[in-house]
């Protein structure tokens, strides 16, 4: 090696003679940061605004939605209630039009008939006051949104089906909402009673609406097909204490040839919960 860089003495390096040209230098260790935990979402991580032109007066409205694969699913209740982690779509299902006051869900947006169009400026649009919405919603908030629906829905004459549909969601909102409510919140055991029981006037009126539309309607409906909308009709009159009515459905659901495994399973778990229910019935009233 020292024959390599002999000959430098006339630029003074001649101290480099014998030094090996290729020792691997020795390397600092990088010091590493630590990788920064995880960032926990907020709620409004899992929205974006999506846009939409009112069929009543034409505006440009934005609406806040859920982003596709964001929300994680954690179970689907008896009654077909999906609950998730962290996090409530259920909030942001209602389409409103600042200007005219046109409130619907989003599986029933737009395509309207003369007559609906008219009631709605005639009815709702005179009345309505615009408030300015934030980011997220609040409990409360969401439910004044599908409240509007359910006005919106009455004066425009919707299908059973719907009014039934916006009711049901209702009724999870409700249940969702106590379920989140703090437990230091003041009078919360009374506030906690008054949304179980404004859950089951709405959930009865989903029932009521669900039967009514499966004797005038075709299926499917509020997005379900006929063994799907069948079972949760069985588990709402189960709930509600009509033990008949969910009886000869179940009773339907399980012998029918056309019923898929999935739906007969939940079937079977609600004639389990329905024959609990009429034995204790039946001790009460003997």
């Amino acid at each position: 090696m020292s024959d390599l860089l002999s000959g430098l003495e006339k630029f003074g390096l001649d101290f480099l003679k014998g030094s090996g040209l290729y020792e691997e230098e020795e390397k600092e260790e990088a010091v590493k940061a630590p990788p920064p935990p995880p960032q926990e979402m907020e709620e409004a991580d899992y929205l974006f605004d999506k846009s939409y032109e009112c069929p009543v007066c034409y505006t440009a409205i934005k609406a806040r939605t859920v982003r596709t694969g964001k929300a994680r699913l954690l179970r689907t209740e008896m009654d077909l209630r999906p609950v998730y982690e962290k996090f409530e779509p259920l909030k942001y299902d209602v389409v409103l039009c600042p200007e005219c006051g046109y409130a619907v869900t989003s599986r029933y947006f737009g395509g309207l008939a003369r007559f609906q169009k008219d009631a709605i400026r005639e009815v709702i649009t005179p009345a309505y006051q615009h408030r300015e919405e934030n980011e997220t919603y609040t409990y409360e908030e969401a439910l004044e949104r599908y409240k509007l629906s359910l006005a919106t829905a009455v004066v425009k004459k919707a299908k059973a089906s719907e009014k039934a549909y916006i009711c049901l969601k209702c009724g999870w909102l409700l249940r969702s909402m106590g379920e989140n409510m703090e437990k230091e919140t003041p009078d919360h055991e009374k506030k906690l009673a008054d949304l179980k029981e404004q859950e089951k006037v709405f959930l009865q009126n989903a029932l009521d609406g669900l039967l009514t539309a499966r004797q005038t309607e075709t299926y499917p409906m509020c997005g379900m097909d006929q063994t799907t909308a069948e079972y949760l009709i069985a588990v709402l009159a189960m709930n509600d204490g009509r033990y008949e009515i969910s009886s000869r459905i179940i009773s339907d659901l399980l012998t029918s040839r056309t019923t898929n495994r999935r739906i007969k399973d939940k079937a079977r778990d609600v004639k389990e919960q329905l024959i609990k229910k009429i034995r204790e019935q039946n001790k009460i009233q003997g």
